[in-house]
Formats: structure tokens, sequence, C-alpha cells
């Protein structure tokens, strides 16, 4: 490696130097004529005399009307310097320089024809060395120098095979021996795909177990799951288990400009895949060229559909890759071509979904392995307050910890840095503290409607934190964290939601009238019009009755068995859902308002706390709360923002 880098170093400053000395070829041979026509001892130069250009026209004009009186060629005969005199200057001598063009053989029998006294000086031998390396030597040097750098691809930015010479050739890392740090022991909180892998692997290294009942290697497997839920992980996880040639490719690499040279990087990336078979081919965000063909406006993109084509046929075309396994990863299946996802190119979709709370504890332990967690530190209570959390979420939050921990000069991370992570992370960095002034108390009494209303209704999750301490763009915050995931919601804890989320406003409207309500509660109306508005088109709870009046997924519109496209209702049912939707606000508005006006007592006296100390533990509120009314048995993080 450090001769290579010695030649090419050298061969860098070889042509730097060529086009030196040929930039300044042409300025040499100037100054060797200019030389020599000072050392011409032929024409005497004298004060009468007037030097300057012709042109080789005029030149042949002066020659035919006898005004010439005597030439001096040089440089091969390219220049010449004439001795001339012309009426038109008195007859006074000139001493002009001429440039001769090239071609012009006659003018030596001109010369001799109208009896001019002409000499030829020939070039010198210092000058023959010169010559020699500007026309010959350094023009070799300066080619092949360009051909060493266009073929060693490392000279050009974006890495291996990414020189003029090798556009065809496949971008992908490969690694015989892979060891990628990590292994299956490193995943948690996606048992089920890691089981799948775990099939794979084992295919690999024993495979006469399966082929003895019929069973055939998979072609491909599909990762399908949200951002940072471990789907590179896992790749990484079998490349290092498997102990077989990995290769891995992002999608984006295969689309160039130029047509045709994504379809060559795929052929070439199969054909070394199967030279070094069994082995894995990992290829992420593969929806950058596996997009469904022909969608868009005007049709699709050429180069990409060429490019996807040739994936196809290598994945299951006419001439099988036996032993190539490719892995895929993507969080946009839905907009993948019908023909990638059929069985025999992707076998295998394996969903890698948001952990749940038994995951997030796994990842949480994983993670925490290196580094020096107090024993203040609960990764069970971390988990239950970090629901709807990806596994790349949970490890910036405890990295951001281990900063903090730093930043206080600690040698192990303790409670506080956990819970200011996790408080940065979901709401932002703190802000100052507000001025003890109207605003504040505003801001007080408004997440303490948030927690007041969240904690008396049975349905709604417990208040984990009250904080008047502004962070991003909020005010103030108050969280809420349940017991358990929760993927289904009843009518109950909808309606539960949208009280508590008007809590805040409502306790503006009682304490202070409805001419001082303000517009902190915007982003609270903004998320309870938008579940009112679920609950009455998707869910069926409203008195339209159970019908599915939008889609999920593109906001499609459902009416009597036909699709509705838009938002374009038939008949009034567009009035229907509005009068729905506002009977169910104001429903929760009123019970957010009864619930305020039962409580005003223990509202005033945690507001004078939370004023005092400005954040407020779930526990110590609750303990607060009982002893002014009875707290219910409780049963989606909910942060209710001040913005």
């Amino acid at each position: 490696y450090m001769w290579r880098n010695i030649i090419k170093n050298t061969l860098f400053g070889l042509i730097i130097i060529s086009l030196v000395i040929l930039g300044f070829k042409k300025f040499n041979s100037n100054e060797n004529f200019t030389s020599d026509l000072s050392n011409n001892n032929t024409i005497e130069l004298n004060q009468n005399i007037v030097s300057s250009r012709m042109t080789y026209g005029r030149f042949l004009e002066y020659l035919e009307m006898g005004w010439i009186k005597q030439v001096d060629l040089y440089d091969n005969s390219r220049n010449a310097i004439i001795e001339a005199s012309s009426p038109e200057l008195g007859n006074r001598p000139q001493i002009i320089r001429v440039e001769i063009p090239v071609g012009t053989s006659q003018l030596i029998s001109k010369l001799k024809e109208y009896n001019i006294d002409f000499d030829a000086h020939p070039i010198e031998n210092k000058n023959l060395l010169i010559s020699l390396v500007s026309n010959l030597l350094l023009p070799i040097l300066f080619v092949g120098g360009l051909f060493y750098f266009f073929q060693n691809s490392e000279n050009f930015p974006g890495g291996s095979n990414s020189s003029p010479m090798s556009l065809g050739k496949s971008t992908a890392r490969f690694e015989r021996r892979p060891d990628t740090g990590v292994g299956f022991d490193d995943i948690a909180g996606i048992d089920e795909a890691k089981a799948e892998f775990e099939e794979i692997v084992s295919f690999l290294k024993q495979p006469d177990k399966y082929t003895i009942v019929g069973a055939k290697i998979p072609k491909g497997i599909l990762l399908v799951g949200p951002p940072g839920t471990g789907k590179t992980l896992l790749a990484k996880a079998i490349a290092n288990e498997a102990d077989v040639p990995f290769f891995s490719v992002a999608g984006s690499e295969f689309v160039e400009m130029f047509i045709g040279i994504g379809a060559a990087r795929v052929r070439d990336l199969f054909k070394k895949a199967s030279e070094n078979a069994p082995c894995i081919v990992f290829i992420d965000e593969i929806d950058a060229v596996g997009r469904e063909r022909g969608a868009g406006v005007g049709g699709g993109n050429d180069e990409r559909e060429q490019t996807l084509n040739q994936l196809l046929t290598e994945m299951d075309g006419f001439k099988e890759n036996k032993g190539v396994i490719v892995v895929g990863a993507t969080n946009r299946a839905d907009i993948l071509d019908s023909a990638l996802l059929r069985p025999g190119r992707f076998d295998r979709q394996v969903t890698v979904n948001l952990p749940d709370r038994l995951g997030r504890i796994g990842i949480l332990k994983v993670h925490a392995r290196n580094k020096p967690i107090g024993e203040d530190v609960s990764l069970v209570q971390l988990a239950n307050r970090t629901p709807g959390f990806s596994g790349a979420d949970l490890a910036n939050l405890l990295n951001e910890a281990a900063i903090l921990a730093t930043r206080y000069k600690k040698s192990t991370i303790t409670k506080n840095e956990v819970n200011e992570a996790a408080d940065r992370i979901i709401g932002g960095i703190a802000g100052t503290a507000m001025e003890d002034t109207k605003n504040k108390r505003l801001i007080a009494y408004h997440e303490v409607g948030h927690a007041i209303t969240g904690s008396v209704l049975k349905s709604h999750d417990e208040v984990e934190k009250i904080t008047i301490t502004p962070r991003g763009v909020a005010k103030g915050l108050t969280w809420f964290t349940p017991e358990e995931d929760q993927s289904l919601l009843s009518r109950a804890e909808l309606l539960a939601r949208i009280i508590t989320t008007l809590g805040g406003r409502a306790a503006e409207q009682v304490v202070f009238g409805d001419p001082e309500v303000t517009t902190g509660a915007s982003n609270d109306l903004q998320q309870v019009t938008n579940l009112a508005r679920q609950m009455v088109t998707r869910f069926g709870m409203s008195n339209i009755g159970p019908i599915a009046l939008e889609d999920e997924n593109n906001g499609q519109v459902f009416l009597g068995g036909g699709l509705v496209q838009g938002t374009e209702y038939a008949e009034n049912i567009a009035d229907r859902i509005d009068e729905q939707v506002c009977k169910i606000i104001n429903y929760c508005e009123q019970k957010a308002i009864e619930i305020i006006i039962d409580n005003r007592v223990i509202i005033d006296l945690t507001v004078e706390k939370l004023l005092d100390i400005e954040t407020i533990d779930g526990n110590d509120f609750r303990t607060l709360l009982s002893t002014y009314t009875i707290l219910p048995e409780k049963n989606a993080t909910y942060v209710s923002k001040f913005s």
C-alpha cells in the first residue's frame, strides 16, 4: 500500500510538471527567438529603424513591390525578421517581424526569384533536449498518468469502482469473512425477526438438515419496518453469525444519470455473488430501485426501471443463482413492485415493528452493557416511560445520558441524567425558566388542568411529571405514562384523552374567565379535532353508525360499497360528520369544565407548589391529590404541550 501511494504521488507530480512545461513551451520558443534576434549580427539596428509586426500577406506585397532588402529565417522558418524600406515611411529602414504560416514551401523560391538576400538560423543544440521531452516523453507521461488515475478508483470520490473506467462495476462492499461486531445476542426487542434469521444461518451452516426433507433455501428476505427498528442491525448480525461472504450495497447506488449503468452494476454484483456462493447480498433501502414500474405522472424512470428489470431477472430468471440469499430492507413496502415481492424472489417478508415494553427492556439492557449505570436507575421504569421508542431512539437516550454524566463530571450515569435525557428527547432542550408573571401562572393552571382531568378519569393514563420549564417550542409540559402498551383503544379511553387534552383550556376558562382564554391551547385543539374526526370516520364511534368513511392510509372515502375519491362525500354526509365531531368535542369540554370546578381547591394548591419548584413528580402529585379527592384505580404515551 505504501509503494502504491509513492507511485501515485510520483505520477501526479510528473503530470503537473508536464503541464507546466507544455504551457511554457511556446513562451520558451518566443524567448529563444528574441534571444537569437538580439544576437543577430546580420541586421544592424540604429535610431532610425522602426520595429513592428507584419502579416504574411502584407509581407508578400512588400516582396512584390521590391521593398524587402534582407530576410532572416528562425525557428525552422516559422518566424522571419525582414529589413525593408518603403516610400510610405520616407524610405527609412524598418526591422519587421513576420510569422510564416505552415506549408509555405514556395517562400525560398520567391526570395530567390526577387534576388532577396536571406539567411536561415538553425535551432541551437541546447533546445533539442527540451523539444524532445516536450514533444515525446511528456505526452506519454501525461496519458499514462491519466490512465493510472482512471483505473485506480480510490482517487475518485465515492469509493470503490467510481472511476469512469469502471462505471458498470458493482459498488457493493465485499467481506469474505465479515466481522461486524454484532451478533444475535446484541439484538433485543425483535425476537420474531431474529428467529427468522437464525433459521437462515442454520440453513447456511447445515444445509443437509433441510434438503433431506426437500426444503430449499429462501432466495430473498425482505425486512419491513419503521426507521430505527433494527433492520440494518439484523443484516450485520446475520453477516457475522453465518460466516459466509457478505455483500452490502444501498439501493440508491444502482441508479445513475447514465442509462444502463444500474443494470450493469446489478449484473456485476450477482456475478461476483455467484462466484462466492453461498453468500448473502444485503440491499439497504431497496425501495430506491424497486419502486413500482409505470407509477407517477408521465410514466416511470427508464434507468430505474431497467435496473429493477435486471434485478428481477437475476433473482429469479432463466439463469438460476444458487446459494445467493438477498436480504432487502425498506420502510416503504407499499410502493414496491409486485413482481419483486412474489415468492421466488422475496420468499419471506419479515415485519420489524416498534418494540413493546419487554422488548424495550431488552434493548436497554443491551445498550447499558458498556455503560456505568447507577443503582438508582430502573431500566424497567425507563421502558415504561418510553412507549413508541425504536431501538435507535433508546440507544440515543442512553448515549445522551452518558454525555450528560460526563458534562456533570460524574463517573456513573444516575437517574437524574437518564430522566433529563428522556425529557430532552421527548420535549426538547430545556429553556430558561420564566419570571413569575401572569403568563407563568396561566401556564401553570393550564398544565395542572391537564394533570387533574387525566388523574380523576379511570380510563386515562397516570401522570408522570408536570413542569412549567420551557422545552423546545412548548412553554409547559405534562407527561402521561401507561402501565402497558395499548394497541387497541376503547371508546372510553379515546373520550378520556379528549377530555384531558381540553383540561388545560378548561382551567384557563374557569380560573381566568372567557375573555382571558389564550392561544396556548392551539396544539391541543388540533389533536382533539383530529381524534374526534377519526372516531367518526374511521372507528365508527358516532351516531352515523359503524361505517368506515375514510381509509387509514390514503384518506379515500367509502360509501355505499363504492369508493369516493378525496373528501367528496355523498349527499349531506359531510355535514353529519362535522355535526358528530362537534358533538363529541362539546361533550368532552363540558366534562373537563366540571372536573376543574369540582377540584378547584387542589388545583390552586398545586399551582402554588408548581410555581415554587417548577416541576412536580407524578407520585408527589398523586399524594397531594389523594388528600382532597378519591382517585380511581388506573389501568401511547401522551404529552400535552402548551405552545
